[in-house]
């Protein structure tokens, strides 16, 4: 299946009549976006979901569940969508907690946090993307070194807020 995404110029606006295809090179100046969520419970622990070992950085942790957002989707409805495919947690109570530009991978990323008393023994795993999952401190995730984790975007928020 092709996957077609909006194009997006630095500052996060839509650009009308463009699109893009998954896979293809993006064109200087412009952007496809992506939505990451990070997961706290309602106890303070956070979800690390492990990618699928096919995957690049395959068995590394992730602090989010995320993807890009598919033509026509605001980042909050890719957001949702995203959490529910790759956790099985279903929530629109997202918060918009960050957003950063990627000009290496012609990324813009929408970081949200969701806070949620989901059932921790009822994480849904998408086949594909992650192989396992776990629950932890903060503090673990901390300690976690750079070949443990798949992403610094999500470890800098934990390091620098209140999360």
């Amino acid at each position: 299946m092709i996957e077609i995404w909006d194009a997006y110029d630095r500052q996060f606006n839509r650009i009308e009549n463009i699109k893009l295809v998954r896979g293809e090179p993006i064109p200087e100046s412009m952007y496809h976006l992506v939505c990451d969520i990070i997961v706290k419970h309602t106890d303070g622990t956070y979800l690390l979901m492990q990618r699928d070992f096919e995957k690049h950085c395959g068995g590394m942790w992730e602090l989010t569940a995320g993807g890009s957002a598919l033509a026509g989707e605001t980042p909050i409805e890719c957001a949702i969508r995203e959490l529910r495919e790759e956790t099985g947690i279903i929530s629109s109570d997202l918060q918009e907690i960050r957003r950063i530009v990627h000009d290496g991978r012609r990324s813009l990323y929408v970081e949200f946090l969701c806070i949620t008393d989901w059932d921790k023994n009822a994480i849904t795993l998408q086949n594909g993307e992650t192989v396992d999952y776990q629950w932890v401190e903060k503090s673990i995730i901390l300690e976690m070194k750079a070949d443990e984790l798949a992403s610094s975007r999500s470890l800098s928020i934990i390091q620098e807020t209140d999360l």
